[in-house]
């Protein structure tokens, strides 16, 4: 098994391919200029009621409001962050507004760099590729959609169309069985320790390679990538250590 050269490539989407903490962060800068200018209110109080909805964002669960569609949902976060911090609100919409500025301005700001867009035509020219993206299904495909990246893979996984998510194996054997491959012909691909590397770990793929950005760092966790780089684009010097495993 240790000669078996990979066959496939398992990639995670947000912050891996697409710098979607960044583009979070342009989108919430736009919200708060439209918060600013409809409540006229200083550049503290904005602040705090964007970090407010940020963090309802981080700790968002598809538990919360049921029946409620993702939308709806953010749209709640808004008006709870407002409310909290400056109490009643007498403009109606306003989360409303908020919500689809911020949405917009997040999907306008995703792309795929050019140096992403050569990497995988690079790498498709070699191994089979599949994005594995964890999240709700329906904002994991506006992005899908968003960046028009389904030209580079052999198969895109929305993993909030089924059962189970990144890091149950379930979710990569569907994976697996779809490139028809097998775990140890794989490599995965992602910026998250506990659902990218811990995920393809418990799948059994040869290699997880783990994307951070943080110059010395020490992982004291539990989980190990096998390899670390801080950009994607660093992953060929990678496939070629393990090309060079293969040949040893």
């Amino acid at each position: 098994m240790e000669g078996k050269a990979v066959k496939a490539i398992l990639f995670d989407l947000d912050n891996t391919l697409i710098e979607t903490s960044r583009a979070g962060e342009v989108a919430l800068q736009k919200t708060g200029e439209l918060l600013k200018s409809k409540l006229n209110l200083d550049d503290d109080t904005i602040r705090r009621i964007c970090e407010k909805f940020k963090l309802k964002l981080q700790h968002e669960s598809s538990d919360q409001l049921p029946g409620t569609s993702k939308d709806d949902l953010r749209v709640c976060h808004w008006e709870e962050s407002i409310a909290e911090t400056i109490g009643s609100c007498s403009i109606s919409d306003l989360a409303s507004q908020c919500y689809c500025l911020w949405k917009n301005s997040r999907l306008e700001n995703l792309c795929l760099t050019p140096e992403v867009c050569d990497l995988l035509m690079q790498l498709r020219s070699r191994y089979k590729l599949l994005l594995l993206t964890n999240g709700e299904a329906q904002t994991q495909r506006e992005k899908v959609e968003a960046i028009h990246c389904e030209e580079f893979f052999d198969a895109v996984v929305i993993a909030g169309d089924h059962a189970e998510q990144k890091p149950f194996p379930s979710i990569f054997q569907l994976c697996f069985n779809k490139l028809e491959v097998e775990a140890w012909d794989c490599v995965m691909v992602g910026d998250s320790l506990d659902t990218d590397v811990q995920g393809g770990f418990n799948a059994g793929v040869r290699a997880t390679v783990w994307i951070h950005r943080a110059e010395g760092s020490v992982l004291d966790g539990p989980v190990k990538p096998d390899y670390t780089i801080p950009t994607v684009l660093d992953l060929p010097r990678i496939l070629a250590q393990l090309q060079n495993c293969t040949c040893e």
